[in-house]
């Protein structure tokens, strides 16, 4: 996968000033980007999130999961701790794009639950794809992480690409009435972890 790196600038928040990266796949056009915060170089394992795009989540603070609260936890983690990585990857739905992932909730709406609606509608359970993150990593020269996770095939896919990660930091959030089955589904069908 050959991947350029655009620019970099920073960007305020209500947790701090990040620095945020951009970053191009040649093959397909899509636009990938990154945040960092302090120090990142240092051979010391970094703090990371690797988050997949959620815009009904993460940007229309939709309660179906908790997408948008795992990344806002995150970014509180990175700035408490003065060092670390947010990878922002754009594969919306679990890879099936944003107007399939709005054809899942409809099937959602009339029973079905997220591993599925995705099964239905003729996909896997989970297509997101991890292999951008090397380049990625690779560009910030990076090559152990505490990485902030709550699904064992993120830490599998980094390892089968070479890198450390000597920690795993669960994302606790809080449930809601739309989003418990979802939560339950995640640990029961997907592995991930409580």
């Amino acid at each position: 996968m050959t991947v350029k790196y655009v620019a970099s600038a920073t960007l305020p928040t209500q947790w701090g000033q990040f620095t945020i990266h951009g970053f191009e796949e040649q093959e397909s056009g899509k636009e990938h980007i990154a945040l960092t915060l302090g120090e990142i170089s240092s051979a010391a394992p970094l703090l990371c999130r690797v988050h997949s795009e959620c815009l009904t989540g993460d940007c229309l603070f939709s309660l179906r999961c908790d997408c948008g609260p795992q990344l806002q936890a995150a970014m509180e983690s990175i700035a408490e701790e003065g060092r670390g990585l947010l990878l922002y990857l754009r594969q919306e739905g679990r890879g099936i794009g944003l107007l399939n992932k709005i054809k899942a909730y409809a099937l959602q709406d009339s029973g079905a639950d997220t591993v599925e609606a995705n099964v239905q509608l003729g996909f896997e359970p989970d297509s997101r794809d991890y292999q951008i993150c090397k380049p990625m990593l690779d560009h910030f020269q990076v090559k152990a992480l505490r990485l902030m996770t709550n699904n064992p095939r993120k830490v599998d896919a980094l390892h089968d690409m070479g890198f450390e990660v000597p920690e795993i930091i669960p994302i606790h959030t809080k449930a809601n009435p739309h989003n418990e089955s979802y939560l339950a589904v995640k640990v029961d069908k997907l592995g991930h972890m409580k």
